[in-house]
């Protein structure tokens, strides 16, 4: 796969996983009623609501910015990765399991964005220069 591929395939999903994940922490920092029913059905108190909000829109910001805060964006995918894992869980166990398309997909897609992220910063870590 050409670089120019892997840039235009990493852009895409991040575009649609700032979207996705953007939207999503909006809805919670205004507390939109359908997200807020949901999540409190699944358990998650009024504060990690407010919390999570600020982590997903404050990992858009991270992602959006090209070629720059490499480290961070890793902890994003993480923190990303987290949030699908135990939306997963969570709507498995109280929802039941048509209620886990969503994070399914949002995993995919994810996927995807970090394993292009891989591809286009292969050794970044390497040339990070460690405080002695």
């Amino acid at each position: 796969m050409s670089h120019k591929t892997a840039t235009i395939i990493y852009w895409i999903g991040a575009l649609l996983t700032s979207l996705w994940f953007g939207a999503s922490g909006f809805f919670e920092l205004t507390k939109n009623p359908l997200v807020w029913e949901i999540t409190q059905q699944l358990g998650y108190p009024a504060h990690f609501i407010y919390i999570l909000g600020v982590a997903k829109v404050s990992g858009v910001i991270v992602l959006l910015i090209p070629d720059k805060l490499l480290r961070l964006k890793e902890w994003v995918f993480a923190g990303v990765f987290f949030d699908i894992l135990f939306a997963f869980g969570s709507k498995l166990a109280v929802l039941g399991l048509p209620a886990t398309v969503d994070a399914v997909v949002a995993f995919v897609m994810v996927s995807v964005t970090y394993a292009m992220f891989r591809k286009l910063y292969p050794g970044w870590h390497a040339s990070v220069s460690v405080a002695r």
